[in-house]
């Protein structure tokens, strides 16, 4: 027998054959390339980026959050930052990157790729019909079978006793919401065979479906929110009042597509904020000066200029055009006035002091007076005094001070006087509750070995040199208001709301198939029972059981 010319027998004599994949062209590579994109696993990994790529952003600041930080890091860092700052990098812009973006849309895209073939093939597999019964369901989970043996019934008998059996145990699996299909087959040897085939779970994969639908929902309205929203910061002395306008706000966050008109005409003043502290008549004596509520009392004025007493509470935000007001901190703002030594008021202002110790309040402030300071010999100074305001002022064994309790029983303001250059102006914001002393020299404190000034509700001191007085007319406290607006917020909790539900939906619906088939014998009839599922159930095997125990009663 000859051989093929193309036969290798291992030395080469007789040539050997390539497989040679034919060339993909432009259209293969951008098919193989969606392939690839709308896979579960390129899913996956690309959510796996957008968290990876997150992280810059909460390591460097941003401009949209925290301008002045970025400004502060160009200071600083000055040879790094236009690194940082160049495209494609965009490291003080994170979130509205090129990189960024591209992960966000390929993940959006690829995810509604996933779905959408998968809508389709739900749906045919819906309106399809129960697959066919197998030949052999002793393969299958739960396989058992039962034997009715009647040796003097006729062969029509016993083909008819099959066709009942059947169709009582599809009535039965119609009643427990499977889809059924009776189905007649020829066995070799001629033997007749009659079964049921029975599905249901489908909506496991309806659940899986809504699951990702509503995630796509999310990753929209995510981003549609990101681009609309607003989110203002507002510290608000008892007293004063809060307007909803951009200028107004201490600290501001927007998205690039937000527009400032879209803001609603309101105004709150606050009247009062009133805190409840445990005391000894509620029994914990451990517990002694933990507060129990705020309640920040307030007037809201309307942009039609109707007013109502409103209440603010932690979690139980005022809402004015859906626009929710929350009181997010609060303190002391001690009210303080500086004269100089002509006697004119240089500085009256009740100052935000910022708690160092949330339990008992001990909190720390700063004073900037940047004008109508004189020194000795005529010289014009800035001011700037940095100290801690006590509500209840007790003495450590070491001289130093604190605070014993939150409200004011015993309230004592320290401070430390600064002269010199503050640094507000060299172009670089800065915040007014910290004290850039590099350029200013230090008149009391420890540090000199000088009596830092002290002073209660009502009293006056003199300052150091000459510089003129200070008096701490009353100690109000302050609320910090927090105005979100996000027109996309309601969306992303239905959408998360739905994909939860789906989530639950696609966990605790099992899949499975089930099968009975009744077979006539010489002596009767066969009944086997057997069941599938999709994934794990560990109930299979007992509902097979339960159907054979229904049905065997039925029969």
């Amino acid at each position: 027998m000859s051989r093929p010319s193309d036969y290798d027998d291992g030395t080469g004599a007789g040539g050997s054959l390539r497989a040679e994949s034919p060339e993909l062209g432009l259209k293969g590579w951008l098919r193989w390339f969606w392939r690839q994109l709308t896979s579960m696993r390129v899913a996956l990994i690309l959510l796996l980026l957008l968290a990876v790529a997150a992280i810059p952003g909460s390591l460097l600041p941003q401009r949209s959050a925290d301008p002045n930080g970025v400004i502060q890091y160009e200071a600083d860092h000055p040879k790094l930052f236009p690194i940082l700052d160049a495209f494609p990098i965009q490291a003080f812009d994170v979130y509205g990157s090129v990189w960024f973006s591209a992960i966000y849309l390929l993940l959006f895209i690829s995810l509604i790729g996933c779905v959408l073939p998968r809508i389709k093939h739900h749906w045919i597999a819906w309106r399809g019909k129960p697959p066919k019964t197998p030949m052999r369901l002793q393969r299958m989970a739960g396989f058992t079978e039962v034997r009715v043996s009647n040796p003097d019934a006729s062969a029509e008998e016993r083909e008819r006793f099959a066709e009942l059996a059947v169709e009582e145990a599809a009535s039965i699996l119609k009643r427990l919401r499977y889809r059924v299909e009776v189905q007649r087959a020829t066995r070799r040897g001629g033997v007749e065979e009659v079964s049921v085939s029975a599905e249901r779970g489908y909506l496991r994969e309806t659940g899986n479906l809504v699951f990702h639908t509503a995630l796509v929902g999310v990753l929209i309205a995510v981003g549609v929110g990101g681009a609309l929203t607003f989110n203002g910061q507002k510290v608000v002395v008892e007293g004063q009042t809060m307007v909803n306008q951009l200028i107004d706000y201490d600290s501001v966050n927007s998205g690039r597509a937000f527009n400032t008109s879209t803001l609603e005409p309101f105004s709150v003043k606050l009247k009062s904020l009133d805190v409840t502290y445990m005391t000894p008549e509620d029994g914990n004596l451990n517990a002694l000066g933990q507060v129990k509520d705020y309640t920040a009392k307030v007037t809201l004025t309307g942009g039609d200029g109707k007013t109502s007493d409103e209440v603010i509470r932690v979690n139980h935000p005022l809402r004015v055009h859906g626009s929710p007001v929350y009181l997010i901190a609060n303190g002391y703002a001690p009210l303080i006035t500086i004269k100089n030594a002509e006697g004119k008021t240089v500085y009256r202002e009740a100052m935000p002091f910022i708690p160092q110790d949330p339990r008992n309040m001990t909190s720390l402030g700063v004073v900037k007076v940047p004008y109508g300071v004189t020194e000795k010999g005529g010289k014009q100074t800035q001011l700037g005094l940095r100290g801690f305001f006590y509500p209840t002022q007790a003495e450590l064994e070491t001289g130093a001070f604190t605070s014993n309790y939150p409200d004011l029983e015993n309230p004592v303001l320290t401070l430390d006087v600064f002269t010199g250059d503050l640094g507000i102006d060299s172009g670089i914001p800065q915040s007014v509750y910290v004290l850039d002393t590099k350029n200013m020299k230090q008149l009391t404190g420890r540090a000199v070995d000088k009596k830092s000034v002290e002073l209660r509700p009502g009293e006056t001191a003199q300052l150091p040199d000459g510089l003129g007085t200070i008096t701490l007319e009353d100690v109000p406290r302050y609320a910090s208001f927090d105005v979100m607006q996000n027109p996309a917020q309601i969306w992303i909790l239905i959408f998360a709301l739905t994909s939860l539900a789906g989530l639950m939906w696609s966990l605790f619906v099992p899949r499975r198939r089930m099968w009975v088939k009744a077979i006539a014998t010489e002596d009767g009839v066969l009944l086997e029972y057997a069941g599938l599922a999709r994934g794990d159930d560990p109930s299979l095997r007992r509902a097979v059981e339960e159907l054979r125990d229904r049905h065997r009663e039925l029969l």
